[in-house]
């Protein structure tokens, strides 16, 4: 599996039950509120700083994500993508990137779209059934409580490159 880290070029990501729990707290004003790990952050940063793009693909619209990316520096953030196979073979092609190439993390069955255009596939630890089971990688970490910072820091560490 490591051999398999090593050549990662993009990490496809979706948001909702992978960068957070899946929970949404919703205000008085319909305004949407989001919880980030902070850990996941340093994670992304550093994967980024080895030259790793990161590409936030998500099904819902959230100010919440794009401040979070913004803080990050991750300027590809993909909101309200509906068919997310189709968006990431666009994207995977456009970037002239081969499968292998390419990391996708989900936790539901919309995610299983990223999945079919990536060579690792990674299921956080409470995903579902059906993306656990066609899943590389299962994190040890839950989505939202350090399952992407787990992720990082291991393809960082198969590539040598954590320190």
């Amino acid at each position: 599996m490591e051999d398999k880290a090593r050549v990662i070029e993009l990490v496809l990501m979706d948001v909702d039950g992978v960068m957070t729990d899946g929970r949404l707290w919703v205000g008085p004003e319909g305004e949407i509120f989001k919880c980030f790990h902070v850990r996941d952050g340093l994670g992304l940063k550093r994967l980024m700083a080895r030259g790793i793009q990161v590409a936030l693909v998500t099904g819902r619209r959230s100010a919440a994500l794009e401040q979070r990316a913004r803080e990050l520096g991750i300027s590809e953030v993909y909101q309200g993508v509906e068919e997310k196979r189709e968006f990431a073979r666009a994207l995977r092609r456009k970037k002239g990137l081969n499968k292998d190439q390419v990391c996708a993390v989900g936790d539901d069955l919309p995610d299983l779209g990223l999945f079919e255009e990536a060579g690792l596939k990674v299921a956080v630890a409470d995903a579902v059934k059906e993306v656990r089971e066609r899943a590389d990688i299962i994190t040890k970490k839950r989505g939202g409580e350090g399952a992407v910072r787990e992720l990082c820091e291991w393809i960082l560490k198969a590539r040598g490159e954590w320190n």
